[in-house]
């Protein structure tokens, strides 16, 4: 499955329209990946969206219409989640996830670079 592209370019749009924020696209494994001042921020994978978020709101989160859990080796993947497009119908919640994952990647930690032989 490839990313939504309509989906894709509802991400493009909003995020340009922040000021004071670096934004790059990357495509990994099928997924769209927006990475915003160096990290990862929110993604589209399939029609959905995936969230990277304070862990510290995963079960705020998981009451949210369209909340999928995002699972690494069987197990729950806590400051990411899947959010389906039943989730972000209203443009109201659309904004509400995407400022989500800005807010918290302010404060999130970049990946570790790894090293070139």
């Amino acid at each position: 499955m490839t990313y939504d592209t309509n989906l894709a370019d509802r991400v493009r749009e909003y995020l340009a329209e922040i000021p004071g924020i670096d934004i790059e696209e990357k495509e990994m494994f099928k997924v769209l990946n927006f990475m915003v001042n160096g990290k990862t921020c929110v993604c589209v994978s399939g029609e959905n969206l995936m969230l990277r978020f304070d862990p510290s709101r995963q079960e705020e989160l998981s009451e949210k219409d369209g909340y999928e859990t995002m699972l690494m080796k069987g197990k729950e993947y806590k400051g990411y989640c899947y959010i389906n497009p039943d989730g972000f119908k209203d443009r109201k919640d659309f904004e509400f996830f995407l400022n989500l994952c800005l807010e918290y990647n302010k404060v999130a930690k970049s990946s570790k670079k790894r090293k070139t032989s």
